[in-house]
């Protein structure tokens, strides 16, 4: 869950290194990206308190970076291309879509919803991320799958969980069925009918 929490608001903290947003803006924008999906999630499932409410270690890394931002994406942008980027990004979506569809399961929805709980956690960090930054939210503009992934690989997890796989394996397996078909899908530039 951490590199999944890491890679989005590293995400985050590259969009307001582009608008050129102070530390308190990049803070809010990293924080916002990491834990908007899984908020929105829990406020649907009425859920308290919120992931990020109990586990502050992780705020207070994300706090740090967004201070150390312009420093540390100079030094990772020398470090990293796009391609690990979007590897990252691409885990993330895979671990934040199971584990919402996890916990929408452990909440008693029905499987649509839990399926949908799933995405919700995967792609709204990033829904508000470009709002707050006041884009048209690249779900919306970018025809390759994304959301489509992350429902495809929310759905193979609640098969396996249905024929009684071991959850750790689930994790994997789903996991890697959306890391995989994003990044085919962006590899191949696959895109979604307009």
């Amino acid at each position: 869950m951490a590199l999944a929490i890491f890679a989005y608001a590293f995400s985050g903290l590259i969009e307001a290194r582009k608008r050129r947003l102070d530390a308190v803006g990049a803070f809010f924008v990293a924080l916002v990206t990491a834990f908007g999906g899984g908020t929105v999630r829990d406020v649907l499932l009425s859920r308290r308190p919120f992931y990020w409410v109990i586990h502050q270690d992780y705020v207070l890394v994300v706090f740090a970076m967004a201070i150390f931002a312009p420093y540390f994406l100079r030094v990772t942008s020398r470090l990293f291309d796009q391609r690990a980027l979007l590897i990252t990004d691409a885990i993330g979506l895979g671990l934040f879509s199971v584990s919402g569809t996890s916990i929408a399961l452990d909440a008693q929805m029905p499987a649509f919803t839990a399926t949908m709980m799933g995405v919700v956690t995967g792609v709204f960090g990033g829904v508000i991320r470009d709002v707050l930054c006041n884009e048209i939210p690249l779900i919306l503009r970018d025809s390759r799958p994304y959301a489509v992934c992350a429902f495809a690989g929310c759905w193979i997890y609640l098969g396996l969980a249905e024929l009684d796989v071991d959850t750790i394996y689930n994790v994997l397996i789903s996991t890697a069925f959306i890391l995989i078909a994003r990044l085919v899908t962006f590899k191949f530039d696959i895109r979604l009918p307009h």
